[in-house]
């Protein structure tokens, strides 16, 4: 009997969620980031960070979390993207948490990864480490999926509930905490023995690997995170989506493509062609998102340690009929996808992030926003370049979600609670 789904025979199924024996090493890392692992993987001073050198040679080494949010570099990979461009590629190398995925970044083992959008913001102004963004991961592609067995069908009903995010600086805090003080709930962060006031939520950080057996446990209430944790979650877990992100925020950034300042400022070539592939690999997800979630599932070329039901669901399952009790689509009118794939990292959505990420509760200390300049953060951050070369040579404007013809460098930030 499983322990988690009260479903006989299961314990296969479950399997890429939650394995002891296997998982425990990657467990205790990440969950460094409830006592500031963050923090400890950033340790070093600046100054040792810039005298690591990268290797002679210009290998591409990728560093990624099993969710599809690096769906654009596994594709990239697996199609010998890289290769039509000339550049020699590693297997790409799966890390099971953000802090090591940091680590290994800022260690110089990886020099191509992805992380969640407001991760850059803290380490390029708090700790003063050399990271550009060059692009957007994704698109949409997060969901807050509620426990059944908690009857909850609105935001307003989360109140006295126990929420998992998957990091402090993630797309995903900042929305659910824009989200329950609309709905008039206080999102506050503390041991979870301790007693809620009624219109209280409290937050807490898991690994994403360990969110659907806590909430068929039910240990947590809800969670909230990238796919295709929130597909594991309904079909595995006793879960059903509440809302959609992307049914929040349109089209919203969720993961964005990382790499050195040093490649990105010296190696100008190679980062050309470095985003060439990515943006490739980018718009094959869009358009063949049934193929892809093959491609990188367990059944196919192991990108990801999921059954491809499981994968398939989260890059195609977007019905609104599947999804009417409770709504989690309420903006079917926006057109957009489960997931989508547009790589061009509008300047609004910096600067939404980056001003509502002042106004979230996070832990540590977060003097460095106090007097964070967001204009200054939209240019100094991000790259355009070569992902707009890229964007031209392919065409991709025209082949994308969420572009306005008449000006694909910008857009308008829409977000409706």
């Amino acid at each position: 009997m499983c322990q988690y789904c009260n479903v006989e025979n299961e314990s296969s199924r479950l399997d890429y969620v939650y394995n002891p024996k296997k998982g425990r090493r990657e467990f205790i890392l990440d969950s460094l980031a409830t006592a500031g692992g963050l923090a400890a993987a950033m340790s070093l001073p600046s100054q040792a960070f810039a005298n690591m050198e990268m290797p002679e040679d210009e290998v591409v080494r990728i560093g990624y979390l099993p969710i599809t949010d690096a769906s654009a570099l596994l594709v990239a990979h697996a199609m010998g993207f890289f290769e039509d461009e000339g550049l020699k590629t590693e297997k790409p190398t799966l890390i099971r948490g953000w802090s090591p995925l940091i680590e290994g970044f800022a260690a110089k083992k990886f020099n191509l990864v992805h992380f969640l959008k407001p991760i850059p913001v803290w380490m390029r102004y708090n700790n003063k480490f050399p990271i550009k963004i060059t692009g957007w991961a994704h698109t949409n592609g997060s969901g807050l999926v509620v426990g059944k067995h908690t009857g909850i069908e609105e935001f307003s009903q989360l109140g006295g509930k126990q929420i998992a995010v998957p990091y402090w600086y993630s797309m995903h805090n900042i929305v659910l905490q824009m989200a329950l003080k609309n709905a008039g709930l206080e999102p506050v962060i503390q041991d979870q023995k301790d007693p809620l006031k009624p219109n209280q939520v409290n937050l807490q950080i898991m690994p994403p690997p360990d969110m659907p057996p806590a909430l068929a446990a039910k240990k947590i209430d809800a969670f909230i995170v990238a796919e295709p944790f929130n597909a594991a979650g309904e079909l595995l877990a006793g879960g059903k989506m509440l809302r959609f992100t992307g049914d929040i925020w349109k089209n919203h950034p969720c993961c964005v493509i990382c790499m050195h300042d040093d490649d990105v400022d010296k190696k100008k070539e190679w980062s050309q062609k470095v985003m060439n592939a990515v943006v490739r690999g980018a718009l094959y997800a869009q358009e063949h998102k049934e193929e892809v979630a093959h491609m990188l599932s367990r059944e196919g070329k192991k990108y990801l340690p999921m059954k491809a039901n499981v994968v398939l669901k989260a890059m195609t399952d977007y019905s609104v009929e599947h999804y009417t009790k409770p709504a989690a689509i309420e903006h079917a009118d926006w057109g957009v996808g489960r997931i989508d794939f547009n790589p061009y990292p509008y300047p609004s959505a910096t600067k939404f992030i980056v001003d509502q990420l002042k106004e979230t509760l996070v832990t540590g200390d977060i003097t460095f926003l106090k007097d964070l300049d967001t204009d200054f953060v939209v240019k100094d951050l991000v790259n355009y370049e070569y992902v707009k070369n890229a964007m031209d040579k392919f065409d991709a404007w025209k082949k994308v979600p969420g572009v306005n013809p008449n000006d694909p460098l910008n857009r308008e930030e829409v977000f409706v609670l």
